[in-house]
């Protein structure tokens, strides 16, 4: 639902408050509370003028006891409010675990669908901050996994407005992220009236040799990506999940269908994350597809409470992309992945012909695969010694078979 008008440029934090502002005026039952968000405007700036504007029966602080917020919060939306609470740090979302998942989420089943849970918990997420050990994680796959629950992580200020403005007047409890380090990004949201659906993801560019798929501040670096592959004849296509649960599974698969190859970038440990979430669904759904697919997350490892560690085991994506791929460490987070995204793009034939597979076939008999790929790639100069391991296999013998004209 949206009216044409002029947009203005406003902060990612200042988008928040604005749509918190207009969602209070709109709703008298609409209530936001948390820890230093009347007084202080909120440790991130994202509430500052509400109390004195609304009054303190409707924008409050509260004690520092994140189970005492949730359990307001639901007693609260169960008695016809609208409460909209912020946790500051997602790390501490534990706290808060028994009154969102068995609680809130289930209260409409456990009420035979006779009620209702609108209530919002806002929170910040992400590392680079140097907040230090339980400041700085990403714990949305916390919650991925829980019916009832719908999760919204923005990459732009005019998202953060429209999806905040839909998670309060959904009726359903919703999580609302944003990634510490967009709160100063700028960004046009347009004025009036302007709410995105909540499970709609955004193409934001589009392209028709490579989808990569991300949410929150990597949407940027993805972005950054394309435009450097752009210039190396590669047209990658960008993909903003915007909302994290339910998934924008539609549009995930109609791009890939065009593409025929996906990466999913996000900064998150890659074990039972969103990503892996997003490369399992197109594994089952779309595996009939020529497609290629990639994770690129952060390692399963813990963040360090001393900042020289946590750079070291949990750094930022530029210096992730520089640890682990080759290639300038002068260029930015984009030049870097997309550097990589070359690399993987230039080692994946353009077609893998079912012929190539029966050569293969006939000629491995008894020989193991790594030594016929071996004995093609020395034969033929394919891929050099980049055998790192199965699929790199299987194409370099296919690779082989087809330069030979074996076809």
């Amino acid at each position: 639902m949206s009216t044409v008008s002029e947009p203005t440029t406003v902060e990612f934090r200042a988008a928040i408050r604005d749509a918190l502002d207009e969602e209070l005026a709109r709703d008298e039952n609409v209530i936001l509370f948390g820890e230093d968000i009347a007084v202080a405007g909120g440790v991130f700036v994202t509430t500052p003028g509400l109390a004195e504007k609304y009054g303190d029966d409707r924008v409050f602080d509260t004690p520092i006891s994140e189970l005492a917020l949730v359990g307001a919060a639901f007693g609260s939306a169960v008695c016809g409010k609208r409460p909209v609470i912020e946790i500051m740090f997602g790390d501490f979302l534990p706290l808060v675990m028994d009154g969102i998942i068995n609680q809130a989420t289930k209260h409409w089943y456990l009420s035979n669908e006779q009620g209702s849970v609108p209530l919002v918990v806002m929170s910040v997420v992400g590392a680079g901050g140097r907040f230090g050990a339980i400041h700085s994680q990403t714990p949305i796959g916390w919650f991925h996994s829980v019916p009832g629950l719908k999760i919204a992580c923005p990459a732009t200020p005019s998202d953060a407005k429209s999806l905040l403005k839909a998670a309060i007047r959904d009726d359903n409890p919703v999580l609302f992220f944003m990634d510490l380090a967009l709160a100063h990004t700028p960004g046009d949201v347009p004025a009036g009236e302007h709410v995105v659906p909540i499970g709609r993801a955004a193409v934001v560019r589009e392209g028709i040799d490579l989808t990569l798929v991300s949410y929150a501040k990597t949407v940027g670096h993805c972005l950054q990506a394309a435009d450097t592959l752009s210039h190396q004849g590669i047209d990658a296509e960008v993909i903003d999940l915007r909302t994290l649960k339910p998934l924008d599974t539609a549009t995930l698969l109609r791009s890939l269908r065009k593409t025929g190859r996906v990466i999913v970038v996000h900064e998150a440990n890659g074990l039972c994350g969103v990503g892996a979430e997003v490369a399992a669904f197109l594994a089952e759904h779309a595996f009939d597809m020529r497609e290629q697919r990639r994770h690129v997350a952060r390692g399963h490892v813990r963040a360090d409470a001393h900042v020289a560690v946590e750079l070291h085991r949990n750094p930022p994506c530029e210096l992730w992309i520089r640890q682990h791929h080759v290639g300038d460490p002068g260029l930015d987070a984009g030049q870097q992945l997309a550097r990589q995204l070359a690399a993987e793009h230039r080692r994946i034939p353009q077609r893998q012909c079912e012929v190539a597979r029966l050569h293969v076939r006939r000629l491995g008999r008894d020989i193991e695969q790594r030594e016929l790929a071996e004995r093609a790639s020395t034969v033929f100069g394919i891929l050099g010694d980049q055998l790192l391991d199965a699929r790199d296999q299987r194409i370099a013998v296919e690779l082989a078979i087809e330069r030979s004209g074996a076809m």
